[in-house]
């Protein structure tokens, strides 16, 4: 239907006029809604899952000041200073033909029932530090005749097991210990009766493994 001729009545034109301002707002609101979400949506930056995978797998994140040092073991690990330092090696095993076995006497003679005292010495000869457990029970000091045909007593026959003491000797290095006798015979097993060794020259020889020292004199007078 067509609108007449001629001027509108101010009502109508008001009303009109309204409605295509308000049009125009919405549009413009629109618009710049649009405008704004692809802005917004074009500044947005996702990570990569490349990236995300390779900062998992190299590194860990720690609040500032943590140490980011992995557990490790036996490994060389940085000193205080910063300077790497290199985890000590382990000593190996000392074969006899390393060590050297000397015995010596308190003194020269004894009283009979007196309880004579020995040394051992035992020294690593070799050029390498190494290590071998010298216990009591591994220890063979002995008492014989001056002509080394008749034993008299033995440190192990009576005590054949002592405590494990275990050594560690770097060249040249001794360990020492000490044995006293109750002056007394003694067999294997601690068998037949303990009798007092009667007066007279002997010798004491000790022994660690295969390794036997010279035999030192001693009287019992």
């Amino acid at each position: 239907m067509l609108e007449p001729n001629g001027p509108l009545p101010p009502e109508i034109y008001w009303r009109r006029r309204a409605l295509a301002i308000g049009a125009l707002v919405i549009g413009l609101a629109l618009v710049i809604w649009v405008a704004f979400a692809v802005l917004r949506g074009g500044g947005d930056h996702k990570a990569d899952p490349k990236a995300t995978t390779t900062s998992a797998a190299g590194a860990t994140n720690k609040p500032a000041g943590s140490s980011s040092s992995a557990p490790d073991s036996g490994s060389a690990k940085p000193s205080a200073s910063g300077a790497v330092s290199a985890a000590p090696a382990a000593a190996s095993q000392c074969p006899d033909q390393s060590l050297a076995v000397k015995v010596n006497v308190g003194q020269p003679t004894y009283k009979t029932g007196d309880q004579p005292v020995f040394g051992i010495v035992i020294t690593n000869i070799s050029s390498n530090a190494c290590e071998r457990d010298m216990g009591s029970g591994l220890q063979l000091v002995s008492v014989q005749s001056l002509d080394g045909q008749r034993k008299l007593w033995s440190s192990t026959d009576c005590y054949p097991d002592g405590t494990p003491d275990m050594r560690t000797l770097a060249p040249g290095q001794q360990a020492a210990f000490t044995v006293t006798w109750s002056g007394a015979s003694s067999q294997p097993g601690c068998a037949g009766e303990r009798l007092p060794v009667p007066a007279g020259p002997y010798t004491v020889v000790a022994q660690l493994g295969s390794v036997r020292s010279s035999p030192e004199p001693f009287n019992i007078a």
